[in-house]
C-alpha cells in the first residue's frame, strides 16, 4: 500500500504545534503526537459518495441532527432520521465508518454526532474549541479554515481582538497565512481540553459562504461518561 504522509513543522520551536497530513487514514493517529494539533486525512470523496451527499443536502436544506451514537448503532440511528434511500444509505455508511474510527482511536464507547446543512458561517471568528478533540469533515461545499502556530498571534483570540474583525485584529498578518481544508478531508482538531494542550488548541473558523451556497458538515465529539 502506497501511503503519502507528511508532518509539517509550523515553526522551528521544539514546543510549537504541528500539522500532520496524508492520503491514508492512518495519519489520524498522529494526533497523539505531543506537538501535533491537527491531523488531516486528505480524502477525495468517491463519485457515489459525493453525489449522495449532494442529494441529501438538496433534499434536506434545513437538516440539523445532533445525537449520541455508538459504532454499533450509528448507521441505524441515521437511517431513522434521514430515512432509507439509496443516497442516505451511502452517506450513513460512510458516517458510521468515521464514528467507528473515531471511537476506536480514542477508546470511546459513544460519540456526539452533529450533521448539519449550513447556509452561513457557524463560527465566523478564529477561535479554539473547548473540547479534547473534534473530528470534522465537509461532505459538500467549502470547508473550514485554520491557522498554523507560526503565523498566529494567540493573544488576539477572544477579548484580545478588542472588537476588531480577524482581518484587522492581528491574529494573522497575511491572508496567505490562512490554511484551508478541502471538501472530503477528515480532520482531527485538538482543543484546549486535551491534556497538556491547554494553550495549544488549533485556531480555526468556519468559511464565509456566498449567496445561496450551502455546506454539509459532520462533526464528532467526545461525550463525558
Amino acid at each position: 500500500m502506497n501511503t503519502s504522509i507528511s508532518t509539517q513543522p509550523l515553526t522551528d520551536s521544539a514546543h510549537c504545534r504541528q500539522a500532520a497530513a496524508g492520503s491514508e487514514p492512518e495519519i489520524l493517529s498522529d494526533i497523539y503526537q505531543e506537538n501535533t494539533n491537527i491531523a488531516i486525512w486528505q480524502r477525495s470523496l468517491s463519485t457515489k459518495l459525493a453525489e449522495a451527499a449532494k442529494a441529501v443536502l438538496l433534499s434536506n436544506p434545513s437538516l440539523q441532527i445532533s445525537v449520541a451514537v455508538t459504532p454499533q448503532n450509528a448507521e441505524a440511528t441515521l437511517a431513522e432520521t434521514l430515512g432509507s434511500t439509496e443516497f442516505t444509505d451511502i452517506l450513513s455508511k460512510d458516517i458510521a465508518l468515521l464514528v467507528d474510527m473515531f471511537c476506536y482511536l480514542f477508546e470511546l464507547k459513544h460519540a456526539g454526532l452533529r450533521l448539519a446543512v449550513l447556509d452561513r458561517a457557524m463560527c465566523p471568528r478564529f477561535h479554539v474549541d473547548r473540547v479534547p478533540c473534534r473530528l470534522m469533515t465537509t461532505y459538500q461545499g467549502v470547508a473550514s479554515e485554520w491557522l498554523p502556530d507560526s503565523t498566529a498571534d494567540r493573544s488576539k483570540l477572544g477579548l484580545g481582538n478588542k472588537g476588531q474583525p480577524d482581518e484587522q485584529s492581528g491574529i494573522y498578518q497575511n491572508i496567505s497565512d490562512i490554511r484551508h481544508l478541502s471538501q472530503g478531508d477528515v480532520a482531527l482538531l485538538k482543543g484546549k481540553r486535551w491534556n497538556g494542550n491547554e494553550e495549544g488548541g488549533l485556531i480555526h473558523r468556519s468559511p464565509q459562504l456566498s449567496n445561496d451556497a450551502r455546506r454539509l458538515l459532520l462533526t464528532l465529539d467526545f461525550i463525558d461518561d
